[in-house]
């Protein structure tokens, strides 16, 4: 296989390298670790704001229920191969915009037996309209997001758009990486707020690591919305996801998340 990609859209090196800690492997993009696979085991998930989207997503089905997931962002389709491992028969899209990397990932990585897995070339935002009138179970937005991120794939209309790609017992699924001060994540906290509040929903929860969100550090929070969480006791489900970690771990209910979004 290939050990070394030139991505024409990024312009940046991909490699697919073992992993110096564990007998998984990593992509690196631009010489930054972006992924971690175990292909022996795709329920171990090593980032933990990934973990944390897997915990949501074991809580808002029964276990072993296929679910319809559109991923923005491929990666090394950590997630993706999580989903098939807890939940077969699942079906997957992903959206990627360089052309050349889930190839890549693909012939070094091998998807389990029995994925369904389609993958999409293009803009993640025009990609969800060429999508329009399907409807997902859960949808992952995990592209580069920041300050300095594509303005199109952030802000109130954006998320209202991903909101009505959802079943209505859905789930939304957001990695917003910050810096410290976490002003960015109160931006986008409030305008997934607003968009859950035009759609009938209830908000945005927030997950992370507790210390991260304590001391403003920078770091990647992930917010989550629909129906999937408008369960008649928050705070049980709150504290499933807590008991989930990984630890030390934060959970926050929509008055909680507006309240943090409010400060930033």
């Amino acid at each position: 296989m290939p050990s070394t990609l030139h991505l024409g859209e990024s312009g940046e090196q991909a490699r697919i390298l073992p992993d110096e800690h564990d007998d998984g492997w990593v992509l690196e993009i631009g010489g930054a670790i972006q992924s971690h696979v175990d292909l022996a085991d795709p329920t171990r998930i090593r980032y933990e704001y990934l973990r944390r989207m897997a915990t949501v997503l074991d809580a808002c089905r029964p276990a072993g229920q296929p679910i319809r997931v559109l991923h923005l962002g491929a990666g090394a389709l950590t997630l993706p191969r999580y989903v098939q491992a807890r939940r077969p028969g699942s079906a997957q899209t992903v959206v990627d915009l360089d052309r050349e990397l889930p190839s890549f990932v693909l012939s070094a990585l091998p998807l389990p037996e029995g994925t369904d897995l389609t993958v999409l070339i293009g803009d993640a935002r025009e990609e969800l309209e060429n999508l329009a009138g399907q409807r997902f179970d859960a949808v992952v937005l995990d592209i580069y997001t920041g300050m300095d991120a594509a303005r199109h794939l952030t802000g109130r209309d954006f998320y209202a758009e991903l909101l009505q790609a959802l079943t209505g017992d859905g789930v939304l699924l957001v990695n917003i990486g910050d810096d410290a001060g976490l002003h960015f994540l109160g931006q986008q906290a409030r305008a997934l707020e607003s968009a859950c509040a035009a759609a009938g929903l209830s908000g945005a929860w927030t997950l992370a690591d507790s210390t991260l969100l304590e001391q403003a550090q920078a770091g990647n929070i992930v917010l989550a919305a629909g129906g999937a969480l408008a369960v008649p006791d928050p705070e049980a489900l709150r504290s499933t996801l807590l008991a989930a970690g990984p630890h030390p771990a934060a959970v926050l209910d929509p008055v909680q998340t507006a309240a943090l979004a409010a400060r930033r």
